[in-house]
């Protein structure tokens, strides 16, 4: 029930100021967000890699009021590329972006985003790995559906997410694995009416097995992000009927979130992927980890207790 009341508090000013003062916000961030800068986050890079696992990158930030700000995202991840380019990882790191940061909600903002998130795409192709788009709410997602079309045009292993609470996700499931895309299935972290989305965790959960059978039963390549234990036996137990290899589709979890398990996972042979954020913007990011899970919102309770 406090997911949806996060969700709110993750737009708010007022909440973003009383947050990021709290003097316990900062070690509880750091679970999540283990860096503010690129040299900060290249040591982690290493160190997961290290322990056989693969990485998503994510450059924090979503409130972008000025073309001069999207540009500022756009030269982030050119950066995180160069630093990437000499760890020579290939895919084994790739990069996660958000169209918002590019410019997605500014005027022109579907062309603004393109022309800003290309070069990036662009740039990953050049050092041999991907860039996935993610999902944002759902007034976005036409926007983004059509960018990750025509970038794949030229790069047909730009990646996409979809959201399985959503009532139209089925159907882009369907289509997007007919058509041979990278996709990573999420329940979904947006607070969202109940016009187009699913609610309750019952009925998300059976959408995410719904469409997680789409994928897997399609030509592309599954991404299946959770952490939940029985949908990743679900999704063991579908790409075995599907006649899947174990490396034609990947598990992805959130850095800071069930570590243990992304390295079972690896040890087993499954490719696992850690999706680690980093950056200054990190308020909105992090909001939602307290939204998704009690858990994450217990884990943030008891170190303000703690402090106190």
């Amino acid at each position: 029930m406090l997911g949806p009341v996060i969700l709110a508090a993750s737009r708010s000013d007022r909440m973003r100021r009383l947050v990021s003062a709290a003097p316990v916000t900062r070690p509880v961030v750091d679970r999540f967000i283990p860096g503010e800068s690129v040299d900060q986050i290249v040591p982690i890079i290493q160190d997961l890699t290290a322990k056989g696992l693969e990485l998503t990158m994510d450059v924090v930030g979503e409130d972008i009021t000025t073309p001069e700000q999207a540009a500022a995202a756009r030269d982030a991840y050119l950066e995180l590329i160069g630093r990437l380019a000499e760890l020579d990882l290939g895919t084994r790191a790739e990069m996660s972006v958000k169209l918002s940061m590019f410019g997605q909600a500014l005027d022109g903002g579907h062309e603004l985003a393109l022309a800003n998130v290309r070069p990036v795409v662009e740039a990953a192709a050049a050092i041999g790995t991907t860039v996935t788009l993610d999902a944002e709410d759902h007034t976005t997602l036409d926007s983004m559906f059509a960018i990750h079309e025509e970038l794949r045009k030229d790069f047909p292993e730009t990646g996409c997410v979809i959201q399985a609470y959503l009532f139209r996700t089925e159907a882009d499931a369907r289509r997007l694995a007919a058509n041979g895309s990278r996709v990573r299935l999420v329940k979904g972290a947006y607070k969202e009416p109940a016009e187009v989305a699913y609610l309750q965790k019952p009925e998300i959960d059976k959408a995410y097995v719904r469409v997680l059978r789409i994928l897997m039963e399609g030509d592309g390549y599954p991404m299946i992000g959770s952490h939940d234990p029985r949908l990743i036996s679900i999704a063991q137990e579908l790409g075995r009927r599907a006649g899947r290899k174990i490396d034609e589709y990947e598990f992805q979890m959130l850095y800071g979130i069930r570590s243990e398990e992304h390295l079972r996972l690896a040890a087993e042979g499954h490719r696992m992927r850690v999706y680690t954020a980093y950056g200054t913007d990190w308020y909105g990011y992090f909001m939602r980890r307290l939204a998704e899970k009690p858990a994450n919102l217990l884990f943030f309770a008891r170190s303000v207790l703690s402090k106190d």
